[in-house]
């Protein structure tokens, strides 16, 4: 019944009923004449439309076939696969679309239903709406790139091999982890660990393009490619190539000592000319340890004038700090904060040996307390040649805090966090030493991100499920490594997210 105003009056009108011309039951009137049974029984909207469909999909790299050459990837029960589903199907702009949705099926059996719902106006324009059901068929196919890696897993187009001329392997260790974060060797059909470096094979030059521009966003290199003929076909004048990337990394190395040359120097507004380097990205970044001016040194600017390190990061002595005087409050420089200070200082293995003492200036001043322990260049009995005239050469730089005394109460201990490490071919000559040197490696990178926490933040961390949280007392607090007190009541990547990383190792 409708009640409809008009002025002072109500005026109720009742909406009129008619027997179904088929089945004879009470119903609204229509145009059709038909309760809604009957006029699904004698019109099918869903007539000529398909309801069985065939599609290719790729096992290795989880991709459908887009006919007519166009590989997509999808994930079963995403958006991307519903709309490549819908799109499959032929006839339906002959009917209006209202909705789709996936029906489970057991992900082995390699069917995909999709319930579809659609409206058409039939019968003196009434609008009937209908939902029916579709079945995918999943037929297993290689798609080209696959097949051709299947049939010749060596079979690459373009290769990058990256190559740093130093001692360890710290900065190879900290780019993969921010390649594994990025995704960068996402289509890498093979990766190979080498002597002094990392080779990644692509099926794709671009692909191998794109992976060098990410390398050069994260550290100064330079690069230089190559290309050897292959095979060439004269009646279509078609040619095969193979393509090789030789990109070299900069082999200056956070927490190195180097001596600037003096026009380096003075390009960079007299600085030094003994510098530490602070960070290492897509620039150098440079710190004078006793004045705290900063500068930062381009990739084009370093290899217009390549230097190398004075001392390295194998050549620290620890020092034990006996006397700090502060000389000024903490300042921010490049977003670290330093502090200089005069320490008094005595190297650890002269105990018991001789009286000798440094008084040397630091930029530690607000991390050293009289006993604390430190790392640094002895410079005092180290054999290095520097030709600045007039120069003043300190006995010692300082470089870090040592936390090695804290680090022993926690031996034997896992830590609350592990990483991952992409799976690599390694050569099999000198394995037993390549292992033991590259375990002792790899143990000191994870005391390096211990140490600076600011490192970390830049890399994937994941929770070890071997390690047990232990009752704390603020005084058992002090003991923290920077890395642990930063990652006190955060909750790191668990299970789930290694469980889709599966081609990568866990290393703690």
């Amino acid at each position: 019944m409708a009640v409809v105003e008009s002025g002072m009056f109500r005026i109720q009108h009742t909406v009129g009923t008619i027997l179904c011309c088929k089945c004879g039951i009470l119903m609204p009137q229509n145009a059709a004449n038909m309760c809604v049974k009957c006029l699904r029984a004698e019109v099918d909207i869903t007539e000529g439309l398909q309801k069985n469909v065939i599609i290719m999909y790729c096992p290795e790299c989880n991709s459908y076939l887009q006919p007519p050459r166009t590989w997509m990837k999808c994930e079963l029960e995403s958006k991307e696969l519903l709309t490549f589903c819908v799109k499959r199907l032929k006839n339906l702009s002959k009917v209006r679309l209202t909705h789709a949705e996936f029906i489970w099926t057991e992900p082995h059996s390699k069917r995909i239903k999709v319930k579809i719902g659609v409206q058409k106006e039939v019968l003196n324009g009434v609008v009937l709406e209908q939902a029916y059901l579709v079945e995918y068929v999943v037929q297993d196919h290689l798609c080209e790139s696959c097949s051709r890696i299947a049939a010749n897993p060596d079979q690459w187009i373009a290769s990058v091999q990256l190559r740093q001329h130093v001692p360890h392997r710290r900065t190879f260790f900290y780019l993969e982890q921010l390649i594994l974060k990025h995704n960068a060797a996402l289509h890498a059909i093979k990766i190979k660990q080498m002597d002094h470096g990392i080779d990644f094979f692509f099926a794709n030059r671009s692909h191998a393009l794109k992976f060098v521009d990410f390398v050069g966003k994260v550290c100064p290199i330079k690069s230089r490619n190559d290309k050897q003929l292959v095979s060439h076909d004269e009646k279509s004048s078609t040619y095969n190539y193979k393509y090789t990337f030789s990109v070299e990394i900069c082999p200056i190395c956070r927490e190195d000592l180097i001596c600037l040359p003096p026009k380096t120097a003075l390009s960079l507004g007299n600085l030094g000319p003994l510098v530490l380097c602070t960070k290492v990205s897509d620039s150098i970044a440079l710190l004078d340890p006793l004045t705290l001016r900063m500068s930062y040194m381009v990739a084009d600017q370093y290899w217009r004038m390549p230097f190398k390190t004075l001392l390295s990061s194998r050549q620290l002595v620890e020092y034990i700090v006996l006397d700090v005087e502060p000389m000024i409050s903490e300042v921010n420089v490049g977003g670290t904060t330093y502090a200089l200070a005069d320490v008094q200082v005595a190297r650890v293995s002269d105990f018991g040996k001789n009286d000798l003492i440094f008084n040397i200036r630091t930029h530690l001043g607000h991390l050293l307390n009289p006993g604390d322990y430190a790392l640094g260049y002895d410079l005092y009995g180290a054999n290095i040649d520097i030709t600045y005239k007039g120069l003043v050469i300190p006995d010692a730089i300082l470089i870090k805090k040592s936390y090695e005394e804290k680090r022993l109460k926690k031996r034997g201990k896992p830590r609350a966090w592990k990483l991952k490490f992409m799976n690599m071919e390694v050569d099999n000559s000198n394995r037993k030493l390549d292992e033991e040197k590259m375990n002792t490696e790899i143990e000191e990178f994870l005391k390096i991100l211990e140490e600076n926490p600011e490192m970390a933040l830049n890399i994937s961390l994941h929770h070890n499920e071997e390690y047990q949280p232990s009752e704390m007392t603020e005084a058992d607090d002090d003991g923290l490594l920077p890395l642990d007190q930063m990652l006190a009541g955060l909750k790191l990547g668990g299970e789930e997210e290694e469980d889709n990383n599966n081609g990568q190792g866990m290393i703690d």
